[in-house]
């Protein structure tokens, strides 16, 4: 290991609710003493500097998507509560099979050619009208109130109805779909119980059973709609549509949890900095043309919605000097690399005229760069001008100081976020 890549083995523990609550002293600690860690509670290598973290994404010969070779974790817990939740999948529903994000060329390519296309920029552009018109329906609902439950009053349902919207799935399911997705989101937290990890499959089986008759109706009669491409379509290259595991697979991971959640957790991030420091509101809120833009890319690389993801090294290799072997899984941590001071100054702080603002890895980079990112920026720059247009200040609510994540080794989402304001 080259100098200051070793050291004594940090006592963390990224499933400690309090670490999984606040990880930023941790990743602080990890960049500087041990950047690339072998973590002896799962068995990854985790990769928390900036130049390292973008190193791996973007060599995908190297580190492949693929970690079905080797257990993301060896933790024997881990692995006995796979296997039961395999099981209750064969039994009772459709097994999930690979999504994008575990998927490398050529297949990856092929399959991401026909997704790409329900995110295509003229499909973004005409979705605007119904995105600003939504975001203003639901400011509609609480302005009058002086106050709300920002999570649930509009950055849960704004991008998740805009999902709906085009996969032609009813509205007003919304918040039965929100259970399946957040089902789907605690399985890839890792910081379940086993029985709440077998809830969770059960969830989403549910949502299969859910979206199946929809499946088979669109094959005998195709409506036009994003869901009717995805399951008639043929994938270029395979030859084939997708199979109903593959479709149910698209549905949860890269259509609506893809499509919805990031902006969510992005939304209510963004509402939380407002509160805890009125001048950035001041300065954004005074001149968002100059301004948004920029504090939706802050934001994002504060409070990194997608905190890490996972790579398997293809061959015995090196990562910043430290050897990693062939097979190894690899936990890039996109929320350590964007608040990196060798990358970023004052990377604690909010900057909303920093020269280059997307250099940030909130959205990966390179050949898995995140799908929907273009939507996500297009939905929060949209719905926080509607928030802008409406609102004069944003407050949090008496109480309301201390703030909880929902724990997650890979998502950080705030479980709720009760503001007051004063309306326009």
């Amino acid at each position: 290991m080259t100098e200051g890549r070793a050291g004594p083995t940090p006592a963390i523990d990224f499933f400690d609710p309090a670490v999984a609550e606040c990880p930023y002293p941790a990743y602080r600690q990890l960049r500087d003493e041990v950047p690339v860690w072998l973590d002896p509670t799962t068995g990854m290598y985790v990769v928390t500097r900036y130049d390292d973290v973008r190193e791996v994404v973007m060599d995908p010969e190297r580190f492949s998507n693929d970690t079905v070779k080797n257990q993301r974790s060896k933790r024997p817990d881990h692995v006995a509560r796979a296997e039961r939740i395999e099981k209750l999948y064969l039994e009772h529903g459709w097994l999930p099979a690979p999504t994008l994000s575990r998927l490398d060329d050529p297949e990856h390519k092929q399959l991401r050619s026909l997704l790409d296309h329900a995110f295509r920029p003229a499909r973004i552009r005409a979705l605007e009208p119904a995105l600003a018109e939504t975001a203003h329906q639901l400011i509609d609902d609480f302005i009058d109130d002086g106050q709300c439950e920002f999570v649930r009053a509009f950055a849960v349902p704004l991008p998740l109805m805009m999902i709906c919207r085009e996969m032609g799935v009813p509205m007003d399911d919304i918040w039965r779909i929100k259970v399946w997705t957040d089902a789907w989101i605690t399985k890839l937290g890792m910081m379940q119980s086993d029985d709440a990890a077998v809830d969770a499959a059960m969830k989403e089986i549910e949502a299969q059973h859910y979206f199946q008759p929809m499946f088979d109706r669109l094959r005998e009669h195709p409506d036009g709609t994003l869901l009717s491409e995805l399951v008639n379509n043929e994938v270029p290259g395979w030859g084939r549509t997708l199979t109903d595991n593959e479709l149910h697979s698209a549905m949860m991971s890269d259509t609506f949890v893809g499509g919805s959640e990031t902006s969510t957790n992005a939304f209510s991030a963004g509402v939380m900095l407002f509160c805890q420091q009125p001048a950035v509101w001041d300065k954004v809120s005074g001149a968002p043309d100059q301004y948004l833009e920029p504090f939706i890319e802050e934001v994002v690389r504060l409070e990194s919605p997608i905190q890490g993801l996972y790579r398997r090294a293809t061959r015995d290799t090196e990562i910043g000097g430290v050897p990693v072997p062939a097979d190894a899984v690899v936990n890039i941590r996109f929320a350590s690399a964007n608040r990196d001071d060798r990358r970023f100054e004052h990377p604690d702080e909010i900057d909303v005229e920093r020269p280059t603002p997307r250099a940030h890895l909130a959205f990966g980079s390179g050949t898995h760069y995140c799908l929907g990112a273009a939507l996500a920026r297009r939905e929060l720059f949209v719905g926080f001008t509607a928030l802008i247009e409406r609102i004069r200040a944003f407050r949090l609510l008496d109480g309301a100081d201390e703030l909880r994540h929902n724990p997650s080794f890979i998502v950080r989402a705030l479980k709720e976020l009760p503001v007051e304001f004063d309306r326009r």
